[in-house]
């Protein structure tokens, strides 16, 4: 295929991106901060801060300058939702409004409550592609099997940023629900909290999977609330990434969970560990109130993790709401 791509974002996903789509394009800018991790990629052909093992295709460039874009026809941001917006403003000067833009991050703005594919629209148009599922960065990159969910306002923009992604291993589905797509991925999150929360308790299964059932209920109920298809919930963005991201000891927001459970209390900023999930929890709690929806399971974890309730108490509260 005769086209150029670029990836925001030099990071576990951007990179695997990157590597997947290797054989589908001419060219892919991998966008990164770090100027020495641009020249480690450029002079070695290995992300040796994330991939130190794995060589990338030769058609893979780094560059630290955003102006070395302007000549790509779709553009993935594979950058956590609190990077999104600044990005955007810098990229609006560099960039016409032609480009098909994709987020790949499961985050929401808060106080002002916007998914990452409203700040796009913000900036450029409504017409972006949104990418969800059950996919870990690392499986994607060794070329392991893999499906995802892309989404958009305009199918033509799907269909191309499939044809780009496609490989006999990465399957990718088109599905006609540019909302649910995007808070499947916010609520994934928390849900895959209170789970650890629960495991780090060492809460028994019976009441963890239980849990779980009514976190995937409640998903349903918020995701239909904000004009979503309860269908999508069913999709592998909804009840596939809800399942790997609540029950793998990967997730990052399942092992902040844990943390929390076990009252351990991780120092992101000291870390530079980035929890999605974490960021999320007062945005979702606010959608809730502001659409009048009962979720206990977002109550439980904005209880252990925003007002730090002991989570033995919060669990309690939690399980006399169970019939």
């Amino acid at each position: 295929m005769t086209l150029n791509v670029g990836i925001i974002g030099a990071g576990s996903l951007g990179t695997a991106i990157s590597q997947t789509i290797r054989e589908n394009v001419d060219q892919i800018l991998l966008h990164a901060r770090n100027q020495d991790l641009c020249d480690d990629i450029n002079t070695t052909g290995y992300n040796t801060q994330y991939y130190p093992n794995q060589k990338l295709n030769e058609n893979i460039k780094a560059t630290t300058d955003l102006n070395d874009l302007k000549q790509c026809e779709i553009i993935f941001l594979a950058i956590p939702s609190s990077a999104f917006r600044e990005t955007l403003k810098n990229l609006k000067e560099v960039i016409s409004n032609d480009v098909i833009l994709v987020t790949t991050a499961k985050g929401i703005e808060y106080p002002s409550l916007k998914t990452m594919g409203d700040l796009i629209s913000e900036y450029f148009d409504e017409n972006y592609v949104a990418l969800s599922g059950p996919n870990f960065a690392s499986e994607i990159m060794i070329n392991q099997p893999t499906v995802t969910n892309i989404s958009s306002r305009k199918r033509e923009n799907s269909l191309k940023v499939k044809e780009v992604l496609s490989t006999k291993q990465f399957k990718v589905k088109i599905i006609d629900d540019i909302k649910g797509i995007e808070l499947c991925g916010v609520l994934k999150n928390i849900n895959a909290i209170a789970n650890g929360i629960c495991e780090g308790m060492n809460i028994n299964e019976n009441a963890r999977y239980s849990i779980l059932t009514k976190s995937f209920k409640d998903t349903i109920k918020i995701i239909e609330a904000i004009g979503g298809n309860c269908d999508t919930v069913h999709e592998y963005c909804g009840f596939g990434d809800l399942i790997l991201t609540s029950t793998s000891s990967e997730s990052r927001n399942h092992t902040l969970g844990i943390l929390y459970g076990q009252r351990l209390i991780i120092d992101e900023a000291a870390s530079g560990i980035v929890f999605e999930g974490k960021n999320s929890i007062k945005a979702i709690k606010d959608i809730c109130t502001k659409y009048d929806i009962n979720s206990d399971t977002v109550d439980f974890v904005y209880d252990v993790i925003i007002k730090r309730t002991n989570p033995i108490k919060a669990f309690n509260m939690l399980w006399d709401k169970f019939e």
